[in-house]
């Protein structure tokens, strides 16, 4: 987050705790305050239909379980089918490490696991919704930003194709270098769909167990993920909240 985005995040919680008067700011009212923040209000209103928070639940299992099962995925902190502002009926929340140089594979991991949730939806129900628009757009953008400027595609190779060249409305390629670039960002977001595709079949029982969770509970958290599944199965590669935590151990040891 930014600084802006931080005190906007205490401004809510302090709001949140004096709704609710309490004496101080407690860690509670700092969780609602960020998904206030990331996701937008809670829609107490808008009531899902049992067969609608099936699907919602079903399609965040997706992303949850890719989360957890591709090595260069954001590390999961939560998971809800709550519906909230700007037309969200589910969200998954992520602890995004710092990086600024993203590999193929950590582009085709996110790519992945953004399309879990449509994926999920294939393979449990006999039609698919509309809910999956906004992660097509993400892994979409995605693959372009691959071929035409990261020069991560073999066919196209090291040439930076940028549309955004101000006035000029021409294309900087011929007719059959577009072909070349749509075949490839088809090929990329193809590979990915069939990648999540086989990984979801593969865990397809702990899809299931994260999805009735999320049907009970509504709201899962990463320790309910560790119970579930146990630990990310990477150990060389432990998320930031995992030495966050570790090294709050320490402290205390001390």
């Amino acid at each position: 987050m930014s600084g802006a985005d931080i005190a906007n995040v205490c401004n809510e919680a302090a709001l949140t705790a004096a709704r609710h008067n309490e004496e101080y700011v407690k860690l509670h009212d700092f969780e609602q305050a960020i998904e206030r923040v990331i996701a937008g209000l809670e829609k107490k209103t808008k009531l899902l239909s049992p067969d609608e928070k099936k699907v919602v639940a079903y399609h965040e299992a997706g992303h949850a379980i890719c989360g957890w099962y591709l090595e260069y995925a954001d590390p999961l902190l939560k998971v809800s089918i709550v519906p909230r502002g700007q037309g969200a009926l589910g969200y998954a929340q992520y602890l995004p490490a710092d990086i600024f140089l993203y590999t193929t594979q950590k582009l085709l991991d996110r790519m992945t696991m953004t399309l879990g949730g449509r994926v999920s939806e294939e393979l449990h129900f006999n039609s698919v919704t509309s809910g999956a628009s906004d992660d097509f757009e993400k892994v979409t953008g995605l693959a372009q930003r691959m071929v035409l400027q990261c020069g991560m595609s073999p066919k196209i190779g090291t040439i930076s194709y940028t549309i955004d060249r101000g006035q000029d409305m021409t294309k900087p390629y011929s007719e059959r270098t577009a072909k070349t670039i749509d075949s490839e960002i088809r090929r990329i977001v193809d590979e990915c769909h069939e990648r999540c595709k086989n990984l979801l079949i593969e865990k397809a029982d702990q899809v299931e167990l994260v999805a009735q969770e999320l049907l009970t509970k509504e709201v899962i958290t990463r320790e309910d993920m560790i119970r579930l599944l146990g630990k990310r199965p990477f150990a060389n590669r432990n998320d930031a909240f995992d030495k966050y935590l570790a090294s709050k151990d320490e402290k205390g040891d001390d």
